[in-house]
């Protein structure tokens, strides 16, 4: 049944369900059988019906319920669990009335569920029973007697959470007070069940055994019985106890079946343990019921009493406890000697088995009611009980463990009191002696001796029991007891004292055994003082002077009571003379043992333990004693003895100059914290602080080990009394005057250098120093005040001096002293800071931490701890100051010392940081000082501020490079040599003074902001903050000016955004109003840099005040103009509105026209306002087109009258600096005026404008020697630009402006004016170029040779042929170039190389518009070559081949490491970038000359190509130049919505200014050279490709297919369609959605149709033909011409059409007559196009040059193909 996939019956459309089959019973009407159940035994058999009769089921059950109660009849455990889960949340849902219908059906379910094997199942059962509980309450009360048996083995469950929901269950139902009753009331039911699992159940009657294993089985089986056992416990420890009665017959029933006792051996241990557990219960409740079964129940119980599981034990020991305690004569069902006590020796002995803690609490109640007759004789059974213990200490486990030994020793020691306290008339005697002899004192002895026992509670025990003996030995009775114990004591005392000196009396006596009699003698001297150890027994047990014990019949614990115990509290004062007497005794014998080995054989452990006894026991008797000793054993120092004696009383001070003196003199020891102690001892026995101090002056004259002192220091602050002893001395000036001098030696010693071999052990004599500088008593510190002051200044001097030391390593070891030193003295001693040595030692170790590390050869975590050092003393100072109004000299001096280092350009960047951080640091701690803090952080800040001059110096300390770019872009004009540092950048490795200073002033400004901390007035405060935030900005302008900045520069702005010093952070926590006017102030007094700072903080505020304006609101606002106020102006004019535009250029044009020819080139005159003229015009046009050339008709009204002041044609040497700035303006405003100005020029204007130009560019041409001089090199530039303007105008001339222009203009600008300005500027370039090898050294040339390039790029094909160039020609070059064309490609070529981009951008514009020029001449050399060479190849230009070899061999060297395929960036204008750049132009030029060629001669081109594998290489660089994802980010005006713009579908523009985008301009250039490579050359690389490894053929493919396929498909479909190629009989048409071209072919009565069908990863994959329409073709001539279609196709180094017109001619040739080549089926040849010349002289056919070879070299034989004849 329910197999999914077998056969059904007919009909049968369901699969079987065991769920609807339920459903189906509880739904049917009619006869139903019923099922039969268990009731709630095995034996009563019921017919629980499981639907009672259609009717009662709907008015009782509910459907769901019966569901569910259905499922929990199931077999599997999921099924049951989720069932009374689900049976659960019904009965806490449902209605009251529903849930009440289930009732008589649960005790059956409940009774089987609550048994069952998972405990999962159980718990939720007892959960749900709680739900139903609660739903149907006293309705329950029918059902209890069927349910209570196993409701309360369900209570006892093993598993503890279903037991506690049982319980919880159960509690539920009965409050607290009616638990008794409802138990009561089930009483015989509750018993019926017990007594069936006890006695009649076995795990077959309990499970099915053709369903269950016997595992399982087995394990509910023992689980049943454990529980019934504990429900058994339950029932008679909750039934009142009226109710017990009426039970007695059915459990003595229970108890005389033999199956019970048995439980007692059962194998499992949870069953043992529970049986003990009702054993004890029916003695405790039924003791009758035992009495009458003692014969059964004493053997199950004391025979058991060495059952050694761990959860068996607790209950066999309560049990036998209440067996013999409730059943009187249970000895005798037993034998003792041989049943019960030899398991119990074999238990003590095995120290419990791991279970002592469990065990050995009983064993003194166990004992106590041992009766005498079974114990005799007592002495042997007290040997043998006593020595088991012992040996049973002695296991490896109990040692191991803590609590085990403990709970050993406690009750040994509670069974020896007890056993001592026995009366025994004939022999107590014996018996106390060999209780203290023969175990105590062993016992004592092998805890003494085992170290992991001496902290146990052994001594405390034997403490407490002495203070019992001692009370007992005082109390005189008339029974002689007194004397007993007198006897007992001295018994003791005696054989302890022969144990110890056996410890003690040996030469290599264990150290850790002396250090225990020690501590043993220190506890029994005062146990109270001792620390105790932690004691986790809740069990005390006191004795009774007669043996009488109480037995609690409630709880059955054993609790002994001492009547007397008061009595032992008042007798222990008068005891404890007593019993010093006697530890005195012991402590003279011991020690005099121990100085006999101390002085005779220099023993270190009887020394220290010496030391022990006498810090426990310093009295003048030991020391007499050891006195006495010491002479003995020391004649020879009579003398000085006798001195000692006669000066000193005291033995202890004897013994100290005699003994203790020498052991500390001892170089060799190491420990001296005992010595320390005896010393401390001596001290105590002295008579008053005056001997004590004498005795500790003494020692410090001595040359004593510093440790030593450290050590008394050490144990007197933790020690109030033994402070007390040497405070004199502490506070004395030989002390202090000692320290001063170890100072002074310890901050020598460490600044010395420091040999290999030696070790410096300081670090006790630091501790000491950190000690007595920074430990307080009662607020005062150790030694005298002044002593401190002297110590902190010999530390200051050290770190001072350490500063200077530059060797690593030798300093660290002082420095990290002083730190830990200072620090701990200054967090600690209040006001320290107040002195002068503390603020110059804070200052000190602050310069150290404000340095760089690696200068200072400082390690991380020193510096730290330096850095801690000074941050807790400035913490110090700031809690200080607050305090009293003083000024601190440490923050002036070091707000001095951190600006001579911002102001002495020796900083890096590094170091720099560093001291900004620590600064930052510092003002943060000083903004901590509360109302002072304003006051303290505004006086730093104005400390570290350089003056007015000092500000000066800084600014001349910055390089003047920076002009350069500013005046080059026309920004600032100036007609004066630039003063102040000329210093070249590119080599400095240390930091401007100014940045360092403006960067630092800023942080501080910038942290006072943000703290919202102000001091002082506000306009003058906020004046100081602006002109520090002023001269950051002039700091980054400095920067931004300069065209490459040095990598340091790069670096500080990095920091200065690290560390958030910025315009932008200033401007979020201030208003920039203020800061605009000072910018602006500056730059209308000085100009220059100050001009280009205000412009940047315009363009970031975007707007202009009203005070700007007002300088040129009035002719009278800039008159007279100044420096200043001209570059101002000039800044200002972007930002200007039209209006204020045109005003201010009628104010110059007006004083213009009224300079005098003295005011021409001075700032006030022509050249300022041409200045703001071009400032103004050069923004954007502005309405006033009509003056502008009436401002040239000025200029050439100044030429006629004073020539000389406009340098034409001149030697610049000598030239002022005014004159050139003034051309200068003049030449930048005529390419403005062309560009801006509507009316027509006249004829004189224009021929001033062309000669004028001319001239200038002669003066440029001539003076290139000095061209390093700034104004002559932006002469240069603004010349050729000038040159580059007037070629543009006239190049891009519109028809309409040509025909304003005066008659001959265009013709003369052609043949003479652009003739003479190439023929002055290409020998210029040459020359230029020829003599800067490096432009690196001479980087102003770049400017130059920018313009100069850009000017050289309009020259025209017919001017670079008819060029003036000496000849330059390569010896064995081969060409067929004419003489003045080589000579131009070998001048120009080698320039592709030059390391500057400008130059090499120019050149390749020159050569592109000659390449269609030089293939033409190979076209005549073709024809000499004849078909007899094989194989022919011919060179591309050779001065452009032999400048790309050069490039291969650099490039290689740069790329190859770099995988195909990955990206390799190229910094922008590096040399690298200038080699890359040069190396791909030479290519796009050999690619365009490759164009123009013919198809025979680009065959021969490609030929040579393949041989010297060049376009190999390059495709392999190519793929590292490309980027991954060529996406065009550059400004593109087509539609946004289109296609991702890409490097291939976007045109490169080369421009030799072109500097917008130099990080895309190699990865653009890169994939535009692809592009052409595979338009041009596919077969080749197609060739190539095929070649690659399989990486790099899925990367091209991939690469390829994705950017540049889509782009060349579109171009060659593009073609074809607007081709105006005509053939002759032959159609073509393209289909661009499908990437087909249709040739169509018709000749006569043939028609043919072809279909050429373009791959996706074109041009690599093949070009597939398919046939189209063909008529009056043979099949295989069809096919013929279809595979010579795509052979052209694929091996052709062309274009579609071109492959086209090769195959069309090959028909042609066919029809005209040629016949095939019989090797290849072609009348012309794939690849070289050439015809069948080569004939066989035997059969006459006609084969290709080419196929030929190929026949001939594969074949390996020289006959014809056809007709096998050797061919001739």
């Amino acid at each position: 049944m329910g197999g999914k996939n077998k056969q059904r019956t007919k009909g049968n459309l369901q699969p079987s369900s065991s769920g609807r089959a339920a459903e189906l019973l509880a739904k049917e009407r009619g006869t139903v059988p019923g099922f039969i159940g268990f009731g709630t035994s095995q034996s009563d058999l019921g017919y629980v019906p499981a639907v009672q009769g259609a009717e009662e089921i709907d008015s009782l059950v509910d459907a769901d319920f019966r569901m569910v109660l259905r499922k929990l009849s199931k077999r599997d455990a999921t099924t049951k669990l989720k069932a009374m889960q689900e049976f659960g949340a019904m009965c806490k849902e449902r209605e009251g009335e529903v849930v009440k219908g289930v009732l008589p059906y649960w005790p059956r379910i409940y009774c089987k569920i609550s048994l069952d094997h998972d405990r999962r199942v159980r718990e939720a059962t007892q959960q749900s029973f709680e739900q139903l509980i609660l739903k149907v309450k006293k309705h329950l009360a029918p059902y209890l007697k069927t349910i209570m048996g196993y409701w309360l083995i369900a209570q006892c469950d093993t598993y503890s959470p279903a037991a506690s929901a049982a319980k919880v269950a159960f509690e539920k139902a009965f409050p607290s007070s009616k638990q008794p009753e409802a138990l009561a009331f089930c009483k015989d039911e509750i018993l019926n069940v017990l007594h069936d699992h006890l006695l009649k159940e076995t795990p077959d009657t309990l499970s099915d055994p053709q369903t269950v294993p016997e595992e399982e089985r087995e394990a509910k089986y023992f689980r049943i019985l454990t529980c019934s056992l504990l429900a058994l416990k339950k029932l008679l420890s909750m039934l009142p106890k009226k109710e017990m009665h009426s039970l007695e017959e059915k459990l003595m029933s229970l108890l005389s079946q033999n199956k019970f006792w048995k439980y007692g051996k059962h194998s499992i241990p949870q069953v043992r343990s529970a049986f003990f557990e009702v054993a004890s219960a029916f003695c405790r409740y039924l003791p009758e019921l035992v009495k009458a079964e003692a014969p059964r129940a004493c053997p199950a119980v004391l025979l058991s009493i060495d059952d050694s599981d761990a959860v068996v034990c607790p209950a066999l020991w309560e049990a036998v406890l209440y067996a013999i305690a409730t059943i009187e004569d249970c000895w005798s069902h037993v034998n003792a000697k041989k049943g019960v006590l030899p398991k119990l020796w074999t238990v003590l002995r095995e120290g419990g088995r791991g279970l002592a803690t469990i065990i050995y609490p009983n064993l003194l109640p166990f004992i106590s009611k041992v009766p005498p007759g079974i114990v005799e004789p007592k002495l042997e059974y007290f040997r043998t009980f006593f020595s088991s213990m012992i040996q049973g200490l002695s296991t490896e486990r109990a040692i191991a463990s803590p609590l085990e030994s403990s709970a050993i020793i406690t009750a040994f020691m509670e069974c020896l009191r007890f056993a001592i306290l026995q009366k025994i008339e004939d022999d107590q005697r014996q018996i106390h002696q060999m209780l203290i002899n023969d175990q105590l004192i062993p016992l004592t002895d092998a805890v003494l001796k085992e170290p992991r026992l001496q902290n146990g509670p052994l001594f405390y025990q034997m403490a407490e029991m002495l203070s019992s003996w001692e009370a007992k030995a005082e109390l005189s009775n008339d029974d002689g007891t007194d004397e007993v114990f007198q006897k007992l004591l001295s018994n003791f005392w005696d054989h302890l004292l022969k144990m110890c000196v056996l410890h003690v009396d040996t030469l290599d006596a264990d150290e850790k055994s002396l250090f225990a009699i020690s501590g043993m003698l220190e506890i029994l001297r005062n146990p109270k003082s001792a620390t105790k150890p932690m004691n986790r027994k809740s069990l005390k047990i006191r004795f009774t002077d007669e043996e009488e014990s109480e037995i609690n019949s409630e709880n059955g614990k054993l609790m002994e009571v001492r009547n007397s115990d008061s009595e032992i509290q008042a007798d222990l004062q008068h005891s404890s003379l007593r019993r010093k007497e006697h530890l005195e005794n012991l402590v003279c014998n011991l020690a005099e043992l121990s100085i006999v080995y101390v002085n005779e054989r220099k023993s270190e452990q009887h020394l220290k333990f010496l030391a022990a006894l006498l810090k426990s026991f310093s009295s003048n008797r030991v020391f007499q004693v050891l006195l006495e000793q010491g002479n003995e054993a020391i004649c020879a120092e009579a003398e000085s003895q006798n001195k000692i004696k006669a000066h000193y009383e005291s033995p202890s001070v004897q013994f100290l100059y005699m003994n203790l003196i020498n052991w500390l003199k001892e170089d060799w020891r190491k420990d001296t914290h005992f010595l320390v102690d005896i010393l401390y001892s001596v001290l105590n026995c002295c008579n008053s602080n005056d001997e004590r101090k004498i005795i500790l002056d003494d020692l410090t004259k001595m040359d004593l080990k510093w440790i030593i002192f450290l050590q008394i220091i050490q144990k007197a602050c933790s020690n109030t009394t033994k402070f007390s002893l040497v405070s004199a001395w502490l506070k004395g000036d030989t002390l202090g005057e000692r320290l001063v001098m170890l100072a002074d030696d310890l901050c020598h010693l460490g600044l010395k250098p420091v040999t290999a071999s030696k070790e410096s052990p300081s670090s006790e004599r630091w501790t000491l120093l950190s000690l007595v500088l920074s430990q307080h008593i009662k607020h005062e510190s150790l030694i005298g005040e002044t002593f401190v002051e002297r110590i902190i200044d010999k530390l200051q001097e050290a770190l001072s001096k350490a500063k200077d030391l530059s060797e690593a390593g030798n300093t660290e070891p002082s420095v990290s002293f002083i730190c830990d030193v200072a620090s701990s003295f200054f967090s600690s001693v209040k006001g320290c800071l107040l002195m002068p040595s503390s603020e110059d030692l804070l200052l000190t170790v602050f310069q150290l931490c404000a340095q760089r590390q690696d200068v200072m050869h400082l390690t991380d975590l020193l510096v730290c701890k330096l850095k801690h050092t000074w941050m807790s003393g400035v913490n110090s100072l700031v809690r200080q100051l607050q305090g009293m109004q003083k000024q601190s000299t440490f923050l002036h001096k070091s707000a001095l010392w951190v600006k001579s280092q911002v102001q002495s350009s020796s900083l890096d960047v590094k170091s720099l940081q560093v001291l900004i951080s620590e600064v930052s640091d510092l003002l943060s701690q000083l903004m901590e000082a509360g109302e002072l803090s304003g006051h303290l952080v505004g006086a730093y800040v104005e400390h570290v501020m350089p003056n007015k001059t000092e500000w000066g110096k800084l600014h001349e300390s910055l390089s003047t490079e920076w002009m350069h770019k500013p005046l080059l872009e026309g920004r600032l004009s100036m007609n004066c040599e630039p003063l102040g540092s000329c210093v070249k950048l590119c080599g400095t490795t240390k930091l401007p003074g100014h940045l360092c200073t403006s960067a630092l002033l800023s942080k501080m400004v910038l942290l006072v902001l943000e703290n919202g901390i102000v001091h002082g007035n506000d306009d003058a405060e906020r004046k100081k903050i602006d002109n520090i935030i002023a001269e950051l900005l002039y700091s980054l302008q400095w920067i931004e000016e300069l065209e490459s900045p040095p990598y340091l520069l790069l670096e500080y702005l990095h920091m200065l955004e690290e560390m958030h010093i910025t315009f932008e952070k200033f401007s979020t926590l201030s208003s920039t109003t203020s800061l605009q006017q000072t910018v602006f102030d500056r730059s209308e007094e000085h100009g220059r840099l100050w001009s280009l700072t205000m412009a940047k903080v315009i363009r970031a505020e975007n707007t202009v005040s009203c005070e700007m304006k007002q300088l040129f609101k009035t002719t009278e606002g800039f008159l007279p103009l100044t420096e200043g106020r001209l570059h101002t102006l000039q800044c200002l004019s972007p930002f200007l509105i039209e209006e204020e535009k045109r005003e201010l250029v009628f104010h110059c044009v007006a004083k213009l026209m009224m300079c005098t020819q003295t005011e021409l080139s001075s700032t006030d005159g022509a050249f300022g306002c041409l200045s703001i003229l071009n400032s103004c015009l050069n923004d954007r046009s502005i309405d006033c087109d009509h003056l502008l050339p009436g401002i040239l008709k000025i200029i050439i009204s100044w030429k006629t009258d004073n020539e000389d002041s406009f340098l034409f044609s001149c030697n610049l040497k000598g030239t002022s600096a005014q004159l050139l700035g003034f051309n200068i303006e003049m030449i930048r405003y005529i390419p403005l005026l062309l560009k801006y100005s509507t009316a027509p020029l006249a004829d004189s204007e224009w021929d001033f404008i062309m000669c004028s130009m001319l001239a200038w560019l002669e003066t440029t041409s001539e003076n290139r020697s000095l061209y390093h001089v700034p104004l002559v090199q932006i002469f240069a530039c603004v010349s050729c630009d000038l040159a580059s303007a007037l070629s543009a105008y006239f190049e891009a001339a519109a028809p309409e402006t040509t025909e304003n222009l005066p008659a001959n203009l265009i013709s003369e600008w052609k043949e003479f004016f652009s003739e003479g300005i190439h023929s002055l500027l290409l020998p210029l370039l040459v020359k230029i170029t020829g003599e800067t090898k490096n432009t690196s050294e001479a980087s102003f040339q770049n400017s130059v040779l920018t313009s100069l390039g850009e000017a050289l790029t309009y020259i025209s094909k017919d001017q670079l042929l008819n060029h003036k160039l000496p000849a330059k020609f390569v010896a064995g070059q081969k060409t067929n170039l004419p003489d003045k064309l080589q000579t131009l490609l070998n001048t120009l070529s080698p320039l592709l190389l030059f390391q500057a981009r400008p130059v090499q951008i120019s050149v390749y514009h020159m050569l592109y518009k000659l390449m269609p020029e030089l293939p033409k001449f190979d076209d005549e050399d073709l024809k000499s070559y004849g078909d007899e060479e094989e194989e022919l190849a011919l060179s591309p230009p050779a001065a452009l081949m032999s400048v790309l070899a050069t490039q291969e061999l650099l490039l290689e060297n740069i790329l190859e490491c770099i995988p195909v395929g990955e990206f390799a960036v190229i910094q922008p204008l590096s040399d690298e970038f200038c080699l890359v750049l040069g190396y791909l132009l030479t290519w796009k030029l050999t690619l365009a000359f490759f164009k123009a060629a013919s198809s025979q001669l680009r065959v021969l081109y490609s030929q040579y190509l393949r041989r010297t594998k060049s376009l190999n290489k390059l495709l392999y660089h190519l793929f590292r130049l490309m980027p991954e994802n060529p996406v065009f980010s550059g400004p593109t005006s087509e539609v946004p919505n289109k296609d991702t713009k890409t490097f291939f579908t976007e045109e490169l523009h080369l421009d030799v200014k072109g500097r917008g985008v130099l990080s895309s301009q190699i990865p653009h250039l890169a994939c535009s050279v692809y592009h052409i490579t595979l338009k041009d050359l596919p077969a080749m690389v197609r060739l190539w490709w095929n070649s690659c490894e399989k990486r790099v053929f899925n990367v091209v493919d991939k690469f390829t297919s994705k950017y540049v396929s889509s782009v060349l498909s579109a171009q060659e479909i593009s073609s074809v369609q607007t081709s105006t190629q005509l053939f002759n009989g032959m159609t073509v048409k393209a289909r661009s959605a499908a990437r087909e071209v249709i040739a169509t072919y018709s000749i006569d009565d043939i028609f043919i149709e072809l279909i050429i069908q373009l791959p996706s990863n074109y041009p690599l994959g093949s070009i597939t033909v398919e046939s189209g329409k063909r008529v009056g073709v043979a099949v295989p001539q069809w096919r013929n011409w279809m595979l010579q279609l795509s052979t052209y196709l694929t091996h052709q180094n062309g274009s579609i059409m071109e492959g086209l017109s090769l195959w069309k001619n090959n028909v042609d040739k066919r029809f005209e007559g040629v016949e095939d080549c019989m090797i290849c089926f072609s009348v012309i040849h794939g690849s070289n196009y050439s015809l069948p010349k080569k004939a066989c002289r035997t059969c006459k056919k006609k084969f290709h040059s080419a196929c030929l070879y190929k026949w001939f070299t594969s074949s390996n034989k020289s006959t014809c193909p056809l007709c096998r004849e050797t061919f001739f």
